[in-house]
């Protein structure tokens, strides 16, 4: 199995304002990342070398922010670290840059004379701390040396560091080859260490580091970092050099120091790691193509395969679904509507069982929670689709797994417990009609941006993806009772869907149109035109009959089909914004009005092959069409191997929000394998069909 690669050469990096755009992540299974740009520089307070969850998956913290290098020869000195201040990007590092690279670890590539740098950056699987190999060739005919500058911080990656106002607090030990450094607020020790080199002491402040990322939607762009000296490596005339840079950080003293041991102290024991870290890397990719027979590797392919690997994070026992890097936690609505592609499509069955199992745990008056608090752990219940989507990927952890037993001793009592909760009234106006359909308060959905507490896309009432997840979920439970041999409450569950697809069919159709209306309530129809009645196409279990499902997919094609998916609004409203961008205010505006969010890719591409069959030429199309745009071209683009949260409405149609979301990639990937590749869930036919 060959590991996919990105490179981007000398010609390609002189385009300052293109190269700087490209971000890299690598994570570590616990929350924690690595993050920059392919410049080395550092565009959003989110980037860092070791961005750490103190807590996992939470309390992610910037405890290395970057490493910032000079060479001297003679007495010629080569900065080749680069940061960016107010007024100027000083020193300008990058100007040596011939090369960089992923594959899958980031790697720079800097020529100055006859010296060159080759800086490589992973990070250990499940522990809190990351490497940089430099491998250094010496083709001059006097020895050299070299100075790594660790910029340091420990600060909430949402937060920058203001010293005049409030100074971080720590102390620091110096050792030959390391650095000490114990933070009180909040409370952690950092620790680098040199393998094979020195460490001088000499702290000093690098402020009002700018954040271009974040002055561009006007948040706080300004940060105070420092260096607490310098390690220091020997570049030997005419021989080739190889040694790294390891940083650990735990909440503990004398756990990071531990962690650096365990970690090996010379190179081949760090080389040993990296090894172990690509074979790991290897081991997912050799398993998805076994298990997929015939498919093709392509590298793009391989791509969205690892970073589906990237969302998934451990703490202890648990496990969780991280919705997108930089700034989100583990969502629920997020972590149920992923999980088919991220760990089904991938055979990862243990890690859905866990995911669900979390989850379940928090179950109260029948919602599932939509957000865990990544500080305190406390869940927040203020969704109504949270707990359609897991019933939904309950359903489709059968499909792969035919587990019955599983499903009935741990989540049954609690799917019956939804329905009837919700056919009482549960929290924030959840319950059912006496129409049937399942009516809502506000900012319960997946638009759910806010300004000031005020929603922006309220849909209080009857919203239709809703709508289409209650019948879905409806129809699980049919086939669950009748599967355990509970007659009556199937036919209970059948008779609440009978009723709630006739009252849909009335109330939702829009005839002038031919599509679905977006909300109702008590008022009538929402006149918005949105993209979100595909859902209701593309759930397994639909309400509407054949010809109104054509009628939907046509009429989604047309009104909102972009290279990238499909616009959340149509462009005729005059609440359309085409563009993401802005302070929050301004970007909440835009969030759910008009950009493409990849991740409704999915619920069309099933939509699609269902109506307009599944022969080679409308698998063809699909692939073409709907998924290729994003899976070959987007994994070199923003977040590189990787999909966006969204993307511009209009044209350049360019990126926005998270670099690499988890529903993104999971959409994508499920779509392409389960509905064009048609390689369906092993267990599909007989669940319909017990």
């Amino acid at each position: 199995m060959t590991l996919p690669s990105i490179k981007l050469d000398e010609n390609q990096l002189t385009d300052f304002d293109q190269t700087i755009q490209r971000e890299w992540l690598v994570t570590n299974g616990l929350g924690s990342y690595a993050a920059s740009t392919a410049l080395g520089i550092n565009t959003r307070k989110y980037h860092g070398l070791l961005v750490a969850a103190l807590h996992p998956p939470g309390d992610r913290t910037v405890c290395l922010a970057k490493l910032d290098e000079e060479v001297f020869v003679g007495n010629d000195i080569f900065s080749l670290g680069a940061n960016e201040f107010i007024d100027l990007i000083q020193p300008q590092g990058y100007r040596f840059l011939k090369e960089f690279s992923v594959s899958p670890f980031p790697s720079y590539i800097y020529k100055t004379e006859n010296i060159e740098v080759k800086k490589t950056i992973f990070m250990p699987y499940e522990r809190n701390a990351v490497v940089a190999i430099y491998h250094v060739k010496n083709l001059g005919k006097m020895d050299s040396k070299m100075k790594v500058y660790p910029v340091m911080s420990c600060r909430h990656f949402q937060s920058v560091v203001d010293r005049t106002a409030k100074p971080l607090s720590f102390t620091q030990t110096s050792k030959a080859k390391e650095v000490d450094l114990v933070f009180s607020q909040p409370k952690a020790t950092l620790v680098s260490r040199a393998i094979e080199g020195t460490f001088s002491s000499n702290l000093h402040w690098i402020d009002k580091l700018r954040y271009r990322k974040e002055e561009e939607q006007n948040e706080s762009s300004l940060d105070d970092c420092f260096q607490p000296g310098f390690f220091e490596f020997t570049l030997p005339h005419n021989h080739e050099s190889k040694f790294a840079l390891a940083t650990a950080v735990t909440e503990n003293n004398g756990e990071a120091i531990t962690t650096l041991n365990e970690m090996g102290n010379c190179i081949d024991a760090i080389e040993s790691l990296q090894a172990r870290e690509l074979n790991r890397k290897n081991s997912l990719l050799t398993q998805f193509y076994e298990a997929h027979q015939g498919v093709t590797e392509r590298d793009w392919l391989s791509w969205i395969l690892l970073s589906a690997d990237s969302f998934i994070v451990k703490r202890g026992y648990r496990e969780f679904i991280i919705a997108g890097y930089y700034r989100f936690e583990p969502w629920g609505r997020d972590s149920f509507i992923s999980l088919p592609g991220l760990m089904l499509v991938t055979g990862r069955y243990e890690d859905a069982r866990k995911v669900l199992l979390k989850f379940s745990s928090y179950s109260n008056r029948g919602l599932i929670p939509d957000y865990i608090d990544e500080k305190t752990g406390v869940p927040a219940y203020n969704t109504v689709d949270a707990t359609l989507w897991y019933v939904n990927a309950v359903w489709q952890y059968l499909k792969y797994t035919a587990d019955f037993k599983f499903v009935k001793e741990t989540f049954w009592d609690g799917l019956k417990d939804i329905i009837d909760t919700h056919r009482k009234g549960t929290k924030y106006d959840i319950r059912v009609d006496r129409d049937g359909l399942l009516e809502h308060g506000s900012r319960l959905t997946w638009m759910d941006a806010e300004n000031g507490g005020v929603a922006v896309t309220p849909r209080a009432g009857k919203a239709v993806e809703i709508q289409a997840l209650w019948y879905n979920a409806l129809r699980i439970c049919e086939a669950l009772a009748k599967n355990y041999g509970e007659d009556i409450l199937a036919d209970d569950y059948s008779s609440m869907a009978d009723r709630a697809k006739s009252s849909f069919n009335r109330d939702f159709w829009n005839n002038e149109k031919q599509c679905l209306f977006d909300v109702v309530d008590e008022h009538g129809a929402d006149q918005s035109v949105r993209s979100n009645q595909i859902i209701a196409v593309g759930l397994d279990f639909t309400m509407l009959e054949k010809d109104r499902q054509n009628l939907v997919v046509d009429f989604v094609m047309a009104e909102f089909l972009t290279p990238y998916g499909l616009r959340t609004l149509a462009k005729s409203d005059p609440r359309y914004r085409g563009r993401y961008f802005g302070d929050w205010t301004t970007r909440n505006l835009a969030y759910h009005n008009g950009p493409v969010w990849p991740w409704l890719t999915g619920s069309l591409t099933k939509a699609y092959l269902r109506t307009k069959g599944q022969a080679s030429r409308q698998l063809k199309f699909a692939q073409e069409t709907f998924l290729f745009p994003l899976l070959s071209q987007q994994v070199i683009q923003s977040g590189i191997g990787s999909i966006s949260e969204l993307y511009d409405a209009d044209l350049p149609y360019a990126p926005g929000g998270c670099i690499t979301q988890a529903w993104s990639v999971a959409e994508l990937l499920r779509a392409y394998v389960e509905d064009t590749l048609q390689f369906r869930p092993p267990h599909e036919k007989e669940i319909f069909n017990p």
